[in-house]
């Protein structure tokens, strides 16, 4: 939420003081630009630039055509911008304060801790000079983008590009401090991009061979519902809090191919949701490398956010620069969660960077984002080179205003904590297993743990106080850790066309991600910023309640080996034991995530008791030839109330068929598989469907080699709205299909909950079974399901007995139709005077609240104030008049079917009169009502 300015009398003070704030900046260039008065950006050179340089490896100046493609200048506030913006930070974050929570656009960033559009003019102008192309303002007024030629660069900046050969590689970097104007002194506080060194991955490729619950993968690998299961995501999912309505962006530095994801969320029986990519605007294409680690570092990214988040829109932003993607997802606002799993060490990275990533995370956190980055990989040596052996930690996760994530190992002892086998979605693990610190570099051989220290770059923030944070007066790090050893139960991923395991802090941004997406959720408050000072607030009380798990063994000591030249350095091991409390292994250690969300802001803590359901299978028909194709259709009802969710193996005399995922509202949902009478043996067998490894339901099915059922496919001719006959399409709507062969006979639902076949016709949307109204040779009418997306193509499958014909449609968020006669007037009430209270009948209003489950209608005993209602904006219209709308809901009795009842409203001539209904913008075709007097 943002501050807003009312415009009322007694606001109008408010509303000068808005006016106030909003041109309260003063212009800070007060001086010519002159380009012969120079002063220069201190901490500007790459510390590996100038480690090759005093080794001998400078290898000169860059060819001058060399294209610089994505350079930024840092812009810094005032001391005044910057005290205000600590302040609202700390009040955003703090309950009671009229802040608490209110998140400010980029724009209204830009307002009041950007730079004036004066200024950011003259610094345009000037690099436009120079022969600069200014490809990006940022909308935070806090950065600017540029490009140009090695030569174009170096007299804009007034220092040398040099190649440097570093650990085999040539980069090249800027070799001495840039410099600007000194007009600009104080604004530019540093420039990114004037070398092509890159953050590193935090991942580590397993040495095991994929097989799940095999000892090839040293006994485990971890599955998307092991990790549900072992840190308590299960009962949210259980829950409805899957993702959905919320976004999470993921950084990246290179192209990926949707295949990998989409390979991915198949095999672990999640639902189909690519994520969204998004290359940033003025940077190169980076292309794609299937041995780079890149490629597996944005898979795994990916996957596993969206496997933690699964109904979630996952943004992929990628350019030459992992960080620059990070900041374009910041300044566009583009999802309230960010996660990087890349870094590097303090002491390697220049203040012109690091001072970037702290205006960036503060911008950040004053829009409501949450920054989560890995805490690294090697341990408490996180340069892990010859040149800085020592303790170090890593950036970005040392910024005070992000969060960083650790690694844990399982530890299962002698415990019994996985099944001997996988269940139908590829997971084993019966509940949570106790932790340590994560550290294999005994068994690989250098490095290999989480990382961990106290910060040289960022003394301690004041919410940093809980029991075992050392009084060091340093920013220490991680602040929580997940899962991730490489060696000991590594996780799956899909990258380059294979299933692989890999461990890494790697994996607890996008994990811990996922998770805060779900906090989101639960929360619906737009974001909750930096989560920092709420996870040590609740630490305390956290141990005790079970909400974190305190891991207190383990350690990430590590050695860095020297280098061949350097055969006297003597190499020393560094780290720190895990212990009672907060420690700089794991932090404040690993989490219960139901716990944590629904216990954030003081609710319950208690998990859940598993609600008991009950299976049903049914198919279109019983009977089936090899040429066939049968829809098996399992629902799944809860005894709370609650939706489940999950998959629906399907399987015959023990053989399987396959699974399918559940969708449904309402305490409802079912599963459709759709099998080809081939997959069958021939004969009497027994379907059966199976619902988190103990429900199930089975039916008989025959089996013949000949043909059976319909004749001829079924072929459509057109589909309209089931009460205007107009096209338009909306989920819980009534839709009429007409075309031939569509049934064998004519026949309708004879009661509520609606059947999912008549006369052996099943119809799928999307492959979501659809509820059936009607069915007869020429016409049927299907309830689309409420799950069904909106704002692309949907496909529906009409199965008569076996055959099958498919055909694709647009759905949108609304598509009113009203219920008319054959003369197009209102029903039941054609006629009436004004101030007459009248009722009529829509369809396609889409979502409503409460939901209600496909094919079902509120029961008689239901009180009006809890019968479902559009989610959407609705309004009526009589004569072109407003009607005030006295009730909307679907009544009982109805599916799909919205009663709305108005009063004619005065100023409306007698006669023929048009009423039209308008839902989230979107009016309906007429129907009339005439006017008595």
């Amino acid at each position: 939420m943002r501050s807003k300015c009312f415009h009322s009398w007694t606001a109008i003070v408010a509303a000068i003081f808005c006016a106030v704030s909003a041109t309260a900046q003063s212009n800070r260039i007060t001086q010519a630009i002159d380009n012969r008065q120079r002063t220069a950006l201190p901490g500007s050179v790459h510390p590996k630039a100038l480690a090759a340089a005093l080794a001998g490896n400078d290898q000169g100046r860059v060819t001058p055509s060399l294209e610089m493609s994505y350079i930024t200048l840092t812009l810094a506030p005032s001391a005044s911008q910057q005290a205000a913006l600590e302040k609202l930070l700390a009040e955003q974050q703090t309950p009671g304060s009229p802040n608490y929570h209110r998140w400010l656009t980029p724009e209204e960033y830009g307002q009041r801790f950007g730079q004036t559009d004066a200024d950011l003019s003259a610094i345009t102008q000037w690099l436009q000079q120079q022969g600069l192309q200014v490809i990006s303002v940022a909308r935070g007024r806090n950065s600017l983008a540029v490009k140009g030629t090695a030569a174009q660069v170096e007299t804009a900046f007034q220092t040398e590009i040099h190649n440097y050969l570093v650990d085999g590689e040539t980069h090249y970097a800027n070799a001495s401090a840039p410099s600007v104007p000194a007009a600009l002194n104080g604004l530019i506080e540093g420039i990114r991009g004037l070398n092509d060194f890159r953050m590193k991955p935090h991942l580590h490729p397993s040495q095991a061979k994929v097989h799940y619950t095999n000892s090839s993968c040293d006994t485990h690998c971890v599955a998307p519902d092991d990790f549900a299961t072992i840190y308590d995501v299960t009962p949210l999912y259980n829950a409805g809090i899957n993702g959905t309505g919320q976004k999470i962006a993921i950084a990246g530095q290179i192209e990926v191919n949707l295949s990998d994801i989409e390979q991915f969320r198949s095999s672990f029986n999640l639902p189909a949701n690519n994520p969204q990519t998004l290359l940033v605007p003025g940077s190169q294409n980076p292309g794609s490398n299937s041995t780079s680690g890149d490629l597996a570092e944005s898979d795994l990214d990916l996957e596993w956010s969206g496997a933690v988040a699964r109904d979630a829109t996952v943004i992929f932003v990628y350019s030459t620069d992992v960080m620059t993607s990070v900041q374009y997802a910041i300044d566009q606002n583009l999802a309230p969660v960010v996660s990087v799993s890349y870094g590097s060490c303090e002491q390697e990275t220049p203040a012109s960077e690091y001072n970037a990533f702290v205006t960036w995370a503060q911008q950040a956190n004053s829009q409501g984002i949450t920054w989560l980055a890995a805490a690294g990989d090697d341990g408490a040596a996180d340069c892990d080179d010859s040149q800085n052996p020592g303790l170090a930690v890593d950036l970005p996760g040392s910024v005070p205003e992000v969060t960083s994530v650790g690694g844990t190992e399982f530890n299962e002892g002698t415990g019994s904590y996985w099944n001997a086998t996988n269940n139908v979605n590829g997971a084993s693990v019966l509940s949570y297993i106790p932790e340590m610190t994560w550290n294999d570099s005994a068994e690989d051989g250098e490095p290999s743990a989480s990382g961990g220290g106290a910060s040289v770059l960022f003394s301690k923030p004041a919410w940093q106080t809980v029991s075992g944070v050392p009084a060091d007066n340093a920013r220490d790090v991680p602040d929580v850790a997940l899962n991730a050893s490489d060696d000991h139960d590594p996780y799956v991923v899909y990258t380059g066309g294979s299933l692989q395991a890999y461990g890494g802090t790697s994996f607890g941004g996008p994990t811990f991600g996922g998770l805060t997406v779900l906090l989101n959720q639960k929360l619906a408050t737009g974001g909750v910023g930096n989560i920092n000072p709420k996870l040590y607030s609740l630490a305390a009380s956290g141990w005790g309640t079970g909400m974190f798990h305190d891991i207190t063994t383990g350690n990430n000591i590590v050695t860095v080996a020297c280098s061949r030249r350097e055969p006297d350095c003597g190499a020393t091991p560094v780290g720190y034991y895990a212990g009672l409390g907060y420690d700089q292994t794991t932090g404040l250690g690993s989490v219960d995530a139901y716990k944590l969300i629904t216990g954030w802001n003081g609710g319950t803590t208690t998990t859940p008791v598993t609600p008991a359901v009950s299976v049903t299978l049914l198919s279109n028909i019983s009977s089936v030839a090899t040429n066939d194709i049968v829809y098996l259709m399992a629902t799944v009802a809860s005894t709370n109330g609650s939706t489940p969710s999950g998959t629906v193996s399907f399987s015959i005399s023990g053989t399987s068929l396959g699974s399918a995922v559940l969708n449904g509202s309402g305490g409802s949902a079912t599963a459709t598989l759709a099998v080809n009478g081939l997959q069958l043996p021939v004969g009497s067998g027994a379907i059966t469907a199976t619902y988190n490894g103990t429900s199930s339901s089975s039916f008989t099915v025959n089996v013949t080699a000949s043909g059976s059922g319909s004749a001829a496919t079924p072929a459509i001719a057109s589909m309209t709205n089931g009460a205007s006959f107009k096209q338009g399409f909306a989920p819980g709507s009534v839709l009429s299909v007409f075309g031939t062969e569509l049934s064998p006979a004519t026949a309708s639902a004879s009661s509520v909950p609606l059947p999912l076949s008549i006369s052996g016709v099943a119809v799928l949307i999307n492959g979501i079974v659809a509820p059936l109204y009607y069915v007869a040779p020429g016409q049927l009418n299907v309830q689309i399901p409420y799950e069904t997306a909106v704002g692309s193509s949907a496909e529906i499958s009409v199965n008569n007995n076996g055959h099958v014909m498919q055909q694709s449609f647009a759905v949108t968020t609304a598509m009113p139709g009203i219920f008319t006669n054959s003369s197009g007037a209102l029903v039941p009430t054609s006629s009436a005077a004004i101030g007459q209270e009248i009722a009529f009948y829509i369809t396609g209003s889409g979502a409503v609240s409460p939901a209600i489950a496909d094919g079902a209608a509120p029961p008689e005993s239901t009180a009006i104030t809890d019968l479902p209602a559009p989610v959407q904006s609705t309004s009526v219209t009589i004569g072109g008049v407003v009607a005030n709308i006295d009730f909307i809901g679907i009544p009982p009795g109805l599916v799909g079917v919205t009663q709305i009842n108005v009063q004619v409203p005065n100023g409306i001539a007698a006669g023929v009169q048009p009423v039209v209904v308008t839902v989230d913008g979107v009016a309906s075709p007429p129907a009339t009502l005439t006017i008595t007097n």
